[in-house]
């Protein structure tokens, strides 16, 4: 009994050992704009995402993950390059190109024995890309039906079909031929859930006996927040007919979108028979107002969910593919999104702001062996934080530049020191009408400071607004508050030099 126990511990300790010591397979999965809030493992009654839940049940869900900058391209730049815009050079989607001359992730990874690859949405410019031994991305957005792809060597093919079914078909394709003698890097770039939403043919009835509950500040007066006061995102106003929500007079008038006009003639009867029929039904009782907006917001979430379910189905694909093929055991699998998003919150859909729907994003991992299954973790993780953890499970060099902090040894329950703060900075003064902005989150606080189009400080009190609606930095109270808050996003300024935002902090302001 006794030389059992022994057998069987040792077993045990020499599986741990190989999965610290082997080099693990990385699969990261990107989405994009897909909101935490629509997700059942993060309590979501709107949806069930069950191959999102298992990887989370599987490994750890992380309930305090973040980006440095809440837009597409920079989001993925900070996760190539483990820095910030600022340094990356990649700061907002109007003017930004990425510099692929520079140190990523996965040059290191090559250099540590690794065949990597990037499959899917990209959207970091026009440069050529690097450090990738195959790549096959979406030019810019990309479509959701019939796409056009990019292959290695700048081969342009054009598929026909869904965008999630061909990102995941030609990703088990690349994994099919990879070299197997060597350990693999694959980034999968799924284009969904981004406006506007378009569903899969056989998702379109989904969600459409559903209706959604109004979030609590879906009329919000955004009283105490100038800079919310002068944005151009709201499901209201900004969110349109045609365009967004598919509601056509003719259908001379939808195949002028080019979304639709690029569809089959097969898809597009589908496609628009299904939102004709709802046309029909509003022109049938004509909404003003408030109902009309209540309207749209229930099309947009019905529209939104239906387009994440195949993204959750692809990622079971991949999931799938990975067991068939005895990968599972030492393969990493990330799921993140490029950030979070607004589900009618403040009556908003879209990002960029530094409130919590949008600066914070959904992220899960498996590590077999490494991570327990079932794991919370409740630090504050970055999106910059991924480069260097990934080099560090590879056994790859970290290079000293990276602003990023490896997490690797807090899911070996080593020695690791926890954020108490994070830094955020958002550039883009165009789209939507977000003024550039750039803040400190600490587990209760958040301060913000605003530039450009908005000129103002906002502080919020977390624990007592977690909607963040009374902004009480001007109050007696949140001026004590700032003073401190102050001093330490001065210190974040400083630690990953923030030159511009060094001015900008120290020109006063009402």
């Amino acid at each position: 009994m006794y030389r059992k126990f022994l057998a069987i511990l040792f077993m045990t300790i020499c599986a741990f050992t190989n999965a610290f010591a082997q080099q693990p397979n990385i699969v990261v999965i990107i989405s994009d704009d897909h909101a935490f809030q629509t997700i059942s493992a993060y309590g979501s009654k709107f949806t069930k995402t069950p191959n999102i839940d298992r990887l989370a049940n599987e490994g750890a869900l992380f309930t305090k993950a973040y980006v440095t900058n809440s837009i597409c391209g920079p989001a993925r730049a900070t996760f190539l390059t483990g820095r910030y815009s600022h340094v990356n050079g990649f700061r907002d989607n109007e003017n930004s190109n990425f510099n692929f001359n520079q140190d990523i992730f996965v040059k290191d990874l090559q250099k540590a024995g690794y065949q990597t690859a990037w499959i899917g949405k990209m959207h970091l410019g026009n440069n050529t890309p690097q450090g990738l031994d195959y790549y096959n991305i979406l030019p810019g957005q990309g479509q959701y039906y019939n796409p056009d792809f990019i292959e290695s060597g700048n081969v342009r093919k054009h598929y026909t079909g869904y965008v999630s079914n061909i990102i995941t078909d030609l990703s088990e394709q690349w994994l099919d031929k990879r070299d197997r003698s060597k350990p693999f890097c694959l980034v999968i770039g799924h284009k969904a859930t981004h406006r506007t939403w378009m569903p899969d043919l056989p998702d379109l009835d989904r969600f459409e006996d559903k209706t959604f509950p109004l979030p609590k500040d879906f009329f919000d007066s955004y009283a105490t927040r100038k800079a919310a006061q002068v944005q151009d995102m709201t499901i209201a106003k900004t969110m349109i007919m045609g365009y967004d929500l598919k509601m056509f007079d003719s259908e001379a008038k939808a195949e002028k979108e080019g979304s639709i006009a690029r569809m089959t003639p097969e898809q597009r009867k589908v496609f628009l028979e299904h939102y004709n029929k709802i046309y029909a039904g509003l022109k049938a009782r004509p909404l003003t107002g408030k109902a009309l907006t209540e309207w749209k917001y229930q099309r947009y979430m019905r529209d939104y969910l239906a387009t994440a379910a195949s993204l959750d189905r692809n990622i079971g694909r991949v999931l799938d593919y990975l067991d068939k093929n005895d990968l599972e055991k030492n393969t990493i699998v990330i799921y993140l999104s490029d950030q979070g998003f607004y589900m009618g919150e403040h009556g908003w859909f879209d990002k960029r702001f530094m409130y919590e729907e949008s600066f914070r994003t959904p992220m899960v991992m498996r590590y077999p062996g490494v991570i327990k299954p079932g794991t919370r973790i409740n630090d504050f993780i970055m999106n910059l934080d991924l480069a260097p953890t990934l080099l560090d499970a590879g056994r790859a060099v970290i290079p000293a530049d990276m602003q990023g902090q490896s997490f690797l040894p807090l899911l070996r329950h080593q020695n690791y020191q926890s954020r108490n703060a994070m830094y955020y900075h958002y550039y883009e003064n165009g789209e939507h009408s977000v003024s550039p902005h750039f803040g400190i989150k600490t587990r209760r606080y958040k301060l913000i400071r605003f530039y450009k189009r908005v000129e103002s400080w906002e502080l919020f009190d977390l624990e007592k607004d977690p909607r963040e609606l009374n902004n009480i930095y001007h109050t007696a109270r949140g001026q004590k508050l700032s003073k401190g808050l102050k001093e330490q996003l001065a210190a974040l300024i400083k630690k990953y030099r923030d030159n511009e935002a060094q001015i900008i902090f120290d020109t006063t302001i009402n």
